[in-house]
């Protein structure tokens, strides 16, 4: 048993867990990944270039107060007397574990939005920030010709990070239009570090003197190659209006992220819905409805690393039962501020929801198309008739796509949270019982 449990090793749970850290609590860290850093600072933040991110994993790491449980995904979560008692299944481990605590964070991140559009499951398409993660991991992209499309700065990051890692990024192509990625400019003055960034990455994109930035633009469909019908050889642009095609290896999109809100729902945690998307309701200390649970980071809504590591930091004080520095609060302003900003520049088109033809699969996991779910009033009632949002993803994936394209509500919170081992509900079934 511990004093805190934090969900989650990115930006917000690591900042969570050193504020709480200065009250000289015990603290579990439980992670699904193999090591910390999150989405944000994948590959582990005691190897990143962001210096916040390596003095965070010292702190940390040299403390016995803190243990982190990577490789361990939560399964089962429930409030037991006066404590939280988690489930998770480890990796190399048979028997599910039980973490219990009166406090939780949860620091859960977010996600990527894909959208369907014809060609989207050939070979070689991939999530802008899911190719990123896995250029990082070393998958091979040098010499390799590709498009990245969608909307957001994480499309600028992506393409630094593929061009000095040997790839040929040929066009980034942006769905926003230029009034919209204007405004936001503009508004970059009142965050000076986020000028400086963007400068670092279009600088590393035009070293190669190849990449094509393109505003007002998005992906019409992906086309299948010629000498391998399960590959993409090119893809079907609308560039400001004029349709091009683009030969390239590879295609990346990504619209965006949504917040990971599924183990927060499960535990009964209150939610609101803005600017499209559902995330967790907290008050000024970041606490939720219920006694005892925070949540920091994308999880209450989009905001970036700076405002995960404010947001984190508030989290693990109050949670610690401390005083909240006052320069916590005022970077968390700051940073929602931006945040708004963001949502506001670059929201979607609504050209992007009539992509699919008919034959468009839109659930990956169950080969549901677009055809089938047009039949269906909503989510449950597509659930209920083609098996949409059954499988391995549990609707990730279909569901966010869904809620763009037909405005339908997910059912979020249902346990257990993932797939599982029979011995590891047989835990949880166990848990419940005591």
């Amino acid at each position: 048993m511990s004093d805190i449990i934090i969900i989650g090793a990115g930006p917000a749970g690591l900042a969570a867990a050193a504020a709480a850290l200065k009250a000289g609590v015990k603290i579990d860290i439980i992670d699904d990944n193999s090591q910390s850093g999150g989405q944000i600072w994948r590959g582990g933040a005691d190897h990143q270039a962001d210096p916040r991110a390596r003095a965070l994993w010292q702190t940390l790491s040299q403390s016995e107060q803190v243990r982190f449980h990577f490789g361990a995904k939560v399964v089962h979560a429930k409030k037991q007397g006066d404590e939280y008692q988690i489930v998770v299944e480890k990796q190399g481990v048979e028997q599910a574990q039980t973490f219990s605590a009166p406090k939780i964070i949860l620091c859960t991140g977010a996600r990527e939005l894909l959208l369907p559009f014809p060609g989207w499951t050939l070979n070689g398409v991939t999530g802008a920030g899911g190719l990123q993660a896995l250029s990082k991991a070393a998958y091979p992209v040098a010499g390799k010709y590709i498009v990245l499309a969608g909307s957001g700065p994480l499309l600028f990051a992506v393409a630094a990070s593929l061009i000095e890692r040997g790839a040929h990024v040929t066009h980034v192509l942006e769905q926003a239009k230029f009034g919209q990625l204007s405004r936001f400019a503009f508004g970059l003055l009142a965050t000076p570090s986020k000028i400086f960034q963007a400068f670092q990455l279009t600088r590393t994109m035009h070293k190669t003197l190849q990449t094509r930035y393109h505003a007002d633009s998005f992906v019409l469909a992906a086309q299948a190659s010629s000498a391998d019908s399960n590959a993409i050889g090119s893809v079907r642009v609308s560039v400001q209006g004029e349709v091009q095609e683009i030969p390239c290896d590879m295609l990346a999109c990504g619209y965006g992220l949504v917040p990971n809100i599924e183990l927060a729902a499960a535990l009964g945690c209150a939610l609101t819905e803005e600017k499209g998307y559902s995330q967790v309701s907290v008050d000024e200390s970041q606490a939720t409805n219920l006694a005892g649970v925070y949540c920091a980071g994308e999880g209450t809504g989009i905001g970036g690393v700076d405002l995960a590591l404010a947001e984190g930091a508030i989290a693990g004080y109050a949670a610690s039962k401390q005083n909240i520095a006052s320069k916590y609060t005022s970077q968390r302003h700051t940073w929602r501020g931006f945040a708004k900003r963001l949502h506001q520049a670059f929201r979607l088109r609504s050209e992007l929801r009539h992509l699919c033809q008919a034959d468009t699969i839109v659930c990956r996991c169950e080969d549901v198309r677009y055809e089938q779910l047009e039949q269906r009033n909503d989510w449950r009632d597509a659930k209920l008739h083609t098996r949409c949002g059954m499988g391995a993803c549990q609707g990730r994936i279909c569901g966010s796509a869904n809620r763009f394209l037909f405005s339908w509500e997910k059912d979020s919170g249902r346990l257990p949270m993932t797939s599982a081992k029979i011995a590891s509900l047989m835990t949880a079934c166990e848990s419940d019982r005591n």
